[in-house]
């Protein structure tokens, strides 16, 4: 009951979500820094595939066992959280990042962020209006707009590209589908069961089919190294981590009020970028003060809603 009482107060929830973020936006350009130490091919999307697959593997493993240690007793699935499991591991792992490296492979960068920061307008919508375990009110709605301004202000530069392509921006579009309807899946679920438990058997699940579909259609690791290695372990550490504290988050708080913390990932993956590739960002240091500015806006008019209680108990 303390520590339910504890995710749901902001001094607690706002660092969380932050260190989620972080996680989440030093992945950008670690990914980039992994492929070259594994020498994968980054025009391949099957190589990317295996390489997303091993490591969604091995962080389903690290979340279990972490999970096991804290818990002081194995986290094994049974036979009712088995296929909630699976149906978790379709929509948060094998969709989103399937959609998302075939999409990346056919579009540009900045426009596959943005289009990604897209997945906290679809969370909310897909919460409000499919799952009904919230309701959709103006200042949600004028939070998702402030805070998506300010992820277009950090991508913004002067390509006069518009084009868009099923296969390219439309893959990643489906791609932030799935993960919003992951996160309201993983709010239902961890009703009644870990979501630490369902976090990490998701990702083995996902990521041996990721593994073995990269394998299947021609993916290679072309080179490992000790130092592959261990960014490897830590790209799982990311995602065992970021995943299940965004998964407690969510058992215990809107599905709003956490997504909308999801628009800083491209922030600090930007920030980060431009800190470990010296990629230099086309946004100038005004439009990214800015776009904080706005985001932390965003994030505050969404989470200053009116509390009301609008959740449906629905057997499991």
């Amino acid at each position: 009951m303390n520590n339910k009482n504890l995710l749901t107060r902001k001094k607690a929830v706002i660092p969380l979500t932050l260190i989620c973020c972080f996680l989440w936006g030093s992945a950008f350009p670690c990914i980039k820094i992994g492929c070259r130490m594994f020498d994968i091919d980054t025009s391949s999307t099957s190589s990317q595939i295996l390489f997303a697959g091993m490591r969604f593997m091995l962080a389903g493993v690290l979340a279990a066992i972490a999970g096991s240690i804290i818990a002081k007793r194995p986290l094994l699935p049974d036979k009712n959280t088995l296929p909630k499991i699976c149906l978790l591991s379709v929509f948060q792992t094998i969709l989103q990042y399937t959609f998302f490296y075939i999409g990346l492979a056919r579009t540009t960068g900045m426009k596959s962020s943005i289009i990604t920061a897209s997945n906290v307008f679809l969370s909310i919508l897909v919460s409000a209006l499919i799952f009904r375990t919230e309701k959709l009110g103006v200042r949600k709605i004028a939070g998702c707009i402030l805070g998506f301004s300010g992820v277009v202000l950090i991508n913004l530069n002067n390509s006069s590209d518009l084009g868009v392509s099923f296969m390219g921006e439309g893959m990643v579009f489906l791609s932030a589908l799935s993960y919003a309807f992951s996160a309201s899946i993983t709010k239902r679920f961890s009703r009644s069961a870990d979501p630490v438990l369902l976090s990490s058997y998701q990702f083995i699940i996902g990521g041996a089919f990721m593994t073995a579909a990269g394998l299947i259609s021609g993916g290679k690791v072309n080179s490992v190294t000790p130092s592959g290695a261990a960014m490897l372990i830590y790209l799982a550490f990311i995602s065992a981590a970021a995943f299940s504290i965004w998964s407690l988050l969510l058992k215990h708080n809107p599905v709003s009020s956490i997504s909308v913390f999801g628009f800083m990932n491209p922030v600090f993956g930007v920030i980060l970028s431009a800190l470990l590739l010296s990629e230099r960002s086309a946004a100038g240091l005004w439009q990214i003060i800015t776009a904080l500015v706005l985001i932390a806006a965003g994030i505050i008019t969404v989470n200053s809603s009116p509390k009301k209680k609008y959740e449906v108990n629905e057997d499991e």
